[in-house]
């Protein structure tokens, strides 16, 4: 139902209640005045009769006392009382207005005791309702009109009292019939109701034309916000208009204004958004690496089709469901995962080992970023995969070309070293073959010659040898602890203390416990060889900020220059009169063999500061047993 046709109808439906409204109040007033012209008429009428009562009393009184009681005055008398008699005056009155029913004269007393009437009839009879009110009407001296039915007939009972100068109050009841009133009051209701059906079609017909130019202007409203919601932004509305509506329209062309120029925008985030949604898809979709998103609670949420070659599911298979590929031999690696992620932290694993749907191990490296919604909280985490066979095999083939390389080098630098030595031997052999004599001091540097070809020999191949190592989870201020017990002695030789300041709690790293006490025997014998007129070596052992193990040796030796920094760990460079240059070397190669790092510090006339990092685990291998207590001690 349209606005037009609403208004138009409640328009009409006011005009209605109003007609309906004066047509009730017409009706009660109408009924109201003919009600009292019925009262004040048969007042009139009553009165009239008690007049006429009294008058026919008096002239029946002088009559009587004047006059001679001949035939001929008996006569008049009797003439001159008919003509005054009550009676003939109220049957006159009943045939000149034929909506009088009954005209009765009542003394309450003589009808309470046998229905006597002063003078008319009573036909119309209601005992207690005329002996009551006719009480009450000498009581209160007014007229009283009663509405009631008799013998199913509808009529006005009125009670008029009288009270004559010398005579005995009576009252005068006179019946008249309703329907002379309904029946004015029908014509005149029959006419309001024409009239009021007359102006109710004028009422509608004018109230459809105003409500059609009242909703004019909503109209246009109406069609410019469609065109709103259509899209189009560029339509005006044409109300020339102060009042409310005109000041909406206005409003409507600035909201208009306001979201053309929003959805510009949008459209060109939206564009934007569409292109680096695309990208992303893109990039995610034709990488090499490997990508799965999942949500807080470990469920796979999306994976790339890197993900689905490198390990085998697909995303059909694992969306939804939780992923542990993560080899039961790598528990410890599980909790640090699932600890990092907890504190929102990004992991980054640079190299470990997964498991492939069929149940193969692949090895990978992998990094795990949390995902922020706007509010800066955790919603996912991305991880990201990759592939590290073929690196691996990559690395392999480097590391056998750099070993090549170096034995090439060492080669030649022990070619190089042993020639010196052998050309001493032949000297001194030629000699004793020639002189036919062995001379001890010959024999002493030809020992010294081949103890110094022994220990070029030896480290020779410590580096160049494939050795079958273990690796077992220590803690590292044990192993450095032995160490610093087998050279205390050679160091209180030298005049030389070891200052240990190790961790209260274990420092523990993946390791072979001989190679790292190799490497802390190379390092604190060449700080020891700094420091020849004695002083303190610092050793600090802590868990550093990523819980790897640092360890950091401090002598107060001579120091190194900064060009020779940087030739340090080269093959048979070294200052050291009987040095061979393959210590530091060797340092650096099992070092990094543990994933670890080494760097050295110095300052000439100050000292030199060496700090090896080594990657932690955070789960002892087995228990700690008292010769590791006593080392550490």
């Amino acid at each position: 139902m349209s606005i037009k046709t609403k208004l138009s109808l409640i328009m009409t439906a006011f005009a209605v209640t109003l007609l309906s409204i004066n047509i009730g109040l017409s009706y009660l007033t109408i009924r109201d005045n003919m009600r009292k012209d019925s009262e004040v008429n048969m007042m009139l009428t009553a009165k009239q009769i008690a007049l006429a009562v009294e008058r026919s009393r008096a002239v029946n009184e002088h009559i009587r006392s004047g006059m001679e009681s001949t035939a001929r005055n008996h006569e008049f008398v009797e003439d001159t009382l008919r003509m005054t008699n009550p009676q003939r005056i109220v049957e006159e009155s009943l045939q000149a207005n034929g909506s009088l029913l009954e005209i009765s004269g009542i003394n309450p007393d003589s009808f309470e005791r046998g229905h006597s009437l002063l003078f008319g009839t009573y036909e119309y009879k209601n005992d207690q309702l005329v002996l009551d009110s006719a009480r009450e009407a000498l009581e209160t001296g007014t007229t009283l009109l009663r509405e009631t039915k008799i013998d199913g007939r509808r009529v006005l009972d009125s009670f008029i009292p009288i009270k004559p100068l010398y005579q005995k109050p009576y009252v005068i009841r006179i019946i008249s019939s309703y329907e002379p009133i309904s029946s004015a009051i029908s014509k005149l209701m029959m006419s309001q109701l024409s009239i009021s059906i007359v102006l109710l079609q004028i009422v509608v017909f004018v109230s459809y034309i105003m409500a059609g130019e009242m909703i004019r202007p909503i109209q246009s409203l109406l069609l410019r916000v469609n065109r709103l919601s259509s899209g189009d932004f560029d339509a005006r509305i044409q109300i020339n208009r102060n009042d409310e509506l005109g000041q909406l329209a206005m409003q409507i062309d600035t909201m208009a204004d306001s979201m053309g120029h929003y959805m510009t925008v949008l459209r060109q985030k939206s564009e934007e958004n569409r292109q680096m949604r695309e990208q992303l898809e893109s990039i995610i979709n034709q990488t090499a690496d490997a990508i799965h998103l999942t949500d807080l609670d470990g469920n796979i949420l999306r994976v790339n089709e890197a993900f689905e070659e490198l390990y085998g599911w697909s995303g059909e298979e694992i969306v939804g469901s939780r992923l542990d590929f993560i080899p039961p031999s790598l528990a410890d690696e599980r909790e640090d995962w699932a600890r990092e992620t907890e504190r929102g932290r990004p992991v980054v694993l640079t190299e470990t080992v997964r498991l492939r749907k069929d149940g193969s191990e692949v090895h990978v490296s992998i990094s795990e970023s949390p995902v922020y919604d706007e509010d800066g909280l955790i919603v996912a985490f991305i991880s990201i995969s990759r592939d590290m066979t073929e690196h691996n095999k990559m690395e392999e083939l480097l590391r056998r070309s750099e070993k090549l390389t170096t034995v090439g080098q060492l080669a030649a630098g022990v070619a190089h070293e042993i020639r010196n030595p052998l050309t001493t031997l032949r000297g001194f052999l030629q000699m004793q073959q020639r002189t036919k004599a062995v001379n001890q001091m010959h024999t002493d540097i030809m020992l010294s010659e081949l103890d110094r070809i022994n220990l070029i020999v030896s480290e020779f191949l410590i580096l160049a040898k494939p050795q079958a190592v273990q690796y077992e989870v220590k803690d590292i201020r044990f192993t450095l602890g032995d160490v610093i017990s087998l050279l205390d002695s050679e160091a209180h030789l030298h005049n030389i203390e070891f200052e240990a300041h190790f961790s209260p709690a274990p420092v523990l790293v993946h390791c072979e416990e001989n190679q790292l006490k190799q490497v802390f025997i190379n390092i604190l014998k060449n700080a020891m060889e700094a420091m020849p007129n004695g002083g303190k070596i610092t050793l600090f052992v802590e868990e550093g900020d990523e819980r790897e193990a640092v360890i950091r040796v401090i002598d107060a030796g001579e120091g190194i220059a900064k060009e020779r920094l940087e030739k340090l760990g080269e093959p048979f460079y070294t200052n050291k009169e009987k040095g061979t240059g393959l210590g530091l070397m060797v340092t650096q190669r099992i070092i990094e063999g543990h994933k670890g790092s080494l760097s050295i510090e110095s300052e000439l006339g100050v000292g030199t500061s060496v700090t090896i990092v080594l990657p932690g685990v955070t789960q002892v291998s087995g228990p700690e047993t008292a010769a590791d207590r006593k080392s550490l001690a």
